[in-house]
């Protein structure tokens, strides 16, 4: 299956190149559906390939030393993932597993030098994703060592409800499935701590739960706790 420049015409990341550009692209590039559940790649895999995602949601998540899994970053649509050559690693630092039904595309590794070489604004962009990601860890680190279990919970749902969230009736929803074993892992915490804090959240008519589903219903409200300033 062949890449069409369409397909990556009406994301940000491109929006300055031109047709030629996007056509050099498109046609090195290899294009993979990658099925819920399923690996895009493994933690500690050798890095052939870098990825960006077309359609779908991504979770990646690493298995630390003394192996508890934790979900590191959500992937979204046109995010860029997997380019280890620009953080001078040879091997995957974590699983990436496709949280729906995706589609990815994927250029080999060693295509990364001339890659940024011949689009300078891809390099500006990729270096501002690796700054976000770091701003995001340093962001996360801060939280699990200053605040309390429920505040941590709240400002990863938050930022879920900010990169992935769909309005409907009743909240914004985080539009792709998410258990509380998932945020759990977000937030270096216990399930059962989660489920009995997303459980009181429910009764206060902060979220709606369900089977992999989440919906803030009051996201004000959310915020407050987050930040701790009360009613």
């Amino acid at each position: 299956m062949a890449m069409d420049r369409s397909v990556l015409r009406g994301m940000a990341l491109f929006e300055a190149m031109s047709d030629t550009q996007l056509d050099r692209l498109t046609g090195s590039g290899t294009p993979r559906r990658v099925p819920q559940g399923e690996p895009v790649f493994e933690q500690g895999e050798a890095a052939t390939s870098f990825y960006l995602l077309l359609h779908g949601r991504l979770k990646v998540t690493q298995v630390t030393r003394d192996g508890q899994q934790i979900i590191v970053r959500v992937v979204h649509p046109g995010d860029l993932f997997g380019f280890t050559r620009a953080l001078s690693r040879p091997d995957y630092p974590g699983t990436a597993i496709s949280a729906v039904d995706s589609l990815v595309a994927a250029w080999p590794t060693e295509a990364w030098d001339s890659f940024v070489e011949e689009n300078p604004h891809l390099a500006i962009n990729a270096i501002r994703t690796i700054g976000q990601r770091l701003d995001e860890a340093h962001t996360r680190i801060r939280e699990m060592s200053t605040q309390e279990v429920e505040r941590r919970v709240a400002h990863v749902v938050l930022r879920l409800v900010e990169q992935a969230g769909a309005w409907e009736e009743s909240g914004v929803r985080v539009d792709f499935p998410i258990s509380r074993r998932d945020i759990a892992e977000m937030t270096a915490t216990t399930l059962h701590t989660v489920s009995r804090i997303l459980s009181a959240w429910e009764v206060q008519g902060l979220v709606e739960g369900g089977r992999q589903r989440l919906v803030v219903c009051d996201v004000a409200g959310l915020k407050r706790l987050a930040e701790n300033t009360g009613k």
